[in-house]
């Protein structure tokens, strides 16, 4: 049997997990399962794509609920922040030596990455190295497009 990924979290990034797993149980679950008892009453089942289209729903609700099942069994919650060194659920300024400009990152657990909220997953190549960094250390990380030089300038909560 393969061995169990633990899973960093935030308390917010719990928080989602168990929130979407409480709606596709609560809700869309119910939901596509009265979808297929109606898709039923419309006939032949073999040429029934309003049935195939609620069995198919189905198939991907149910996937989606035994993954986060999966996760939530292997979860670890960040609860406490040290604001010494980087950590998940810190954020953090950084210089970027090469650009000469300063980008805030939040350190967070794989699943709860976002681009687009400058969140980091602490798996990736920035995230793996910063982690254990403290203000003032200047570090270069390899990243796909080449190398990148960033400074620490503060680590908050």
């Amino acid at each position: 049997m393969a061995e169990e990924k633990i899973i960093n979290v935030t308390k917010e990034g719990l928080q989602k997990l168990q929130d979407e797993y409480d709606e596709l149980v609560n809700v869309k679950r119910p939901e596509v399962t009265k979808n297929i008892g109606i898709a039923r009453g419309f006939g032949d089942l073999s040429e029934n794509s309003e049935y195939d289209e609620a069995k198919n729903e189905q198939a991907k609700v149910e996937a989606r609920i035994a993954e986060l099942e999966q996760m939530l069994k292997n979860v670890r919650v960040v609860a406490e922040v040290n604001t010494d060194a980087i950590s998940i659920g810190t954020k953090v300024l950084v210089r970027d030596m090469d650009f000469e400009e300063d980008v805030e990152y939040t350190l967070v657990g794989s699943n709860e990455a976002n681009a687009l909220e400058n969140k980091i997953s602490d798996q990736s190549p920035i995230g793996r190295a910063i982690i254990g960094a403290k203000v003032g250390d200047i570090l270069s990380i390899a990243i796909p497009s080449g190398q990148m030089k960033i400074q620490i300038l503060s680590i908050s909560k």
